[in-house]
């Protein structure tokens, strides 16, 4: 038998310094209050504005995501962004932390050296594909940082950047999360865990498949809110066994969600590593 969610309240205080960001296009009057009903028989039967992939949920999803990936919500200021951050991966790099222990880091070279030969970065190949799978920076070091931050000064490398997050984690999450019935607060929730995890098993599917053994989704008949909590108790699980910070859970997604919204309106307060945030 499928188990509900806890759905308790949990209260989180902010204290006084607060980062306030304003949101492009966002009215910023669509509070808990304005929420869908977690009974509604579907979270994506509603306006195509109130996804994830509307414009201005897209630049939101964005800086919540950078607030636990960079500490800060200037997602834009982070191509250039190179560093082993110690977590078995390698080097952590770009817009969504790519690395260059799980591939993704590699193809993202890989492309933009076919369209874009001759750059900074093309004589690492050969050293990327060798570590690949590994935390190894044999063959990279000590110039593939400075490489990565000179190409990451240009359009061309920012524009395969972009591509790489949307066609590898942006648009596979949230077009699942729809399928799920899921609205623009658990595609976000599928979003970063795609980011974080991976897509596979282990990684976001495996997550997902756990938490749809619990529980039903909305295209199941299930509540959303309660899915959504099972969700995160399942992801929160995965980060604890690979000894990860949850902050990204338990005081910003999980916030969002013990307030009811479940469409991601502003204004938003969340904390990632005891850092509080507001979008207004």
């Amino acid at each position: 038998m499928k188990r509900a969610g806890r759905l308790m309240f949990v209260a989180v205080p902010l204290v006084a310094v607060t980062v306030y960001v304003a949101v492009p296009g966002e009215k910023g009057d669509g509070g808990p209050s304005d929420s869908r009903s977690s009974s509604s028989p579907s979270a994506s039967s509603g306006s195509a504005d109130a996804d994830l992939d509307a414009p201005e949920k897209k630049e939101l999803a964005q800086r919540i995501v950078s607030s636990a990936e960079n500490s800060s919500l200037d997602w834009r200021a982070q191509y250039d962004y190179v560093e082993d951050i110690g977590d078995g991966r390698g080097y952590t790099a770009g817009i969504i932390g790519f690395t260059t222990g799980t591939h993704d880091l590699l193809t993202l070279v890989e492309l933009y050296t076919e369209s874009h030969p001759d750059n900074a970065l093309e004589p690492y190949l050969p050293a990327l594909r060798s570590v690949d799978g590994s935390d190894s920076h044999e063959g990279l070091d000590p110039g593939f940082t400075a490489a990565w931050k000179k190409e990451a000064q240009k359009d061309a490398f920012k524009r395969v950047q972009d591509s790489q997050r949307d066609r590898v984690y942006f648009d596979p999450a949230v077009r699942l999360a729809k399928r799920d019935g899921l609205g623009a607060l658990g595609q976000f929730i599928y979003y970063d865990a795609m980011v974080m995890h991976g897509p596979g098993d282990p990684g976001f599917h495996g997550i997902r498949e756990r938490a749809m053994a619990e529980a039903d989704t909305p295209a199941e008949g299930g509540d959303e809110q309660s899915y959504l909590d099972i969700f995160l108790d399942t992801r929160r699980a995965t980060m604890k066994s690979e000894k990860r910070d949850t902050t990204r859970v338990d005081t910003a997604q999980r916030r969002f969600l013990y307030d009811g919204n479940l469409d991601l309106h502003t204004p938003l307060e969340w904390k990632v590593y005891g850092m509080p945030y507001k979008l207004d």
